[in-house]
């Protein structure tokens, strides 16, 4: 009797996996795009991908371009979205709420990341990152990836900045308690500037910024006081819905974006050289758990919006 329930319950769980696999065979699959201001001109780019797709997964595709990150990530919680192009934090948020995973990343430069580091001067007499506590800071923005969650977030994980409570408000209060100063430049080029000139003692930002916005007598004033990891590039992600054998085909035809007659899709797309296949822990294990740290900060980023490009 007992074998009898054994089989006849291995046959079950067999059929609800063929029947699930078929589900989504018969029904459209959908792939979301990051929130875009001017979804209209980003929706043709998305549907030439969804043709490619089809021709690859043979099924129908269908895009969605929402105006905020709340479809995408309900869309993946409750299984109305199959894989969608995320921003690092946003795509952090749906696998932390809905158990989405990142199985493949934009390549910019032919590179899935960049470093974000922490920049002093190097007559400022800073030795660590634990030495800037209590000095004058400049941040990108408040939404800067390297230039405030990666280096924020990691002083706060690490207990060198304490923040009493839950809200934004409270994170700026941790600032103004904490820092002498601190000053959200607007941009790499203005927060290395304020270094340069001696104004802050240190300020965060991409590893390559110097070099890139700094004149060479600039860029021979400043020093990296720490490496913090990586800044990851939009990661596209997939519900947990979404059967493995199918997930895999996604990821297959996903990659032959990188064959030169197919790259101008992803290049028209985002500007990005290609797609290389990852994971959510290489991908986005460095920066997640510094903007998870970070309270209030989920509501600015989720607020955010791409451009769409000419």
């Amino acid at each position: 009797m007992k074998r009898n329930y054994i089989i006849a319950l291995t046959l079950l769980t067999l059929l609800l996996l063929g029947c699930q696999v078929q589900t989504q065979e018969a029904r459209p699959f959908t792939i979301g795009f990051i929130p875009a201001e001017r979804a209209s001109e980003l929706t043709p780019k998305a549907e030439q991908l969804a043709s490619f797709l089809e021709q690859e997964l043979k099924v129908e595709v269908e895009v969605v371009v929402p105006t905020s990150y709340e479809p995408l990530m309900e869309g993946l919680r409750f299984a109305h979205i199959d894989a969608a192009f995320m921003d690092s934090g946003p795509g952090w948020l749906a696998h932390k709420s809905a158990g989405a995973e990142v199985v493949l990343a934009e390549l910019k430069n032919g590179n899935p990341f960049y470093y974000g580091e922490v920049f002093t001067t190097k007559d400022s007499g800073l030795a660590s990152l634990e030495d800037a506590v209590g000095k004058r800071i400049a941040f990108t923005s408040w939404t800067g990836s390297s230039g405030f969650i990666l280096p924020m977030g990691t002083m706060v994980k690490r207990g060198l900045v304490t923040v009493e409570g839950d809200d934004f408000a409270s994170l700026e209060k941790a600032l103004q308690d904490q820092f002498e100063s601190y000053n959200v430049a607007g941009g790499y080029e203005q927060a290395l500037t304020l270094l340069a000139d001696g104004k802050v003692d240190i300020a965060g930002g991409a590893h390559d910024a110097p070099e890139k916005f700094l004149s060479e007598e600039d860029q021979a004033k400043i020093v990296t006081l720490e490496r913090l990891g990586k800044v990851p590039s939009h990661p596209i992600m997939v519900g947990q819905h979404l059967p493995e054998e199918f997930k895999s085909k996604f990821v297959t035809a996903m990659l032959k974006l990188n064959m030169p007659e197919n790259v101008h899709i992803i290049k028209e797309l985002y500007g990005v050289d290609g797609l290389v296949a990852t994971s959510t822990q290489d991908h986005l294990g460095d920066f997640g758990p510094a903007f998870e740290a970070l309270t209030g900060i989920q509501d600015k980023v989720l607020a955010k919006k791409t451009k769409a490009k000419s």
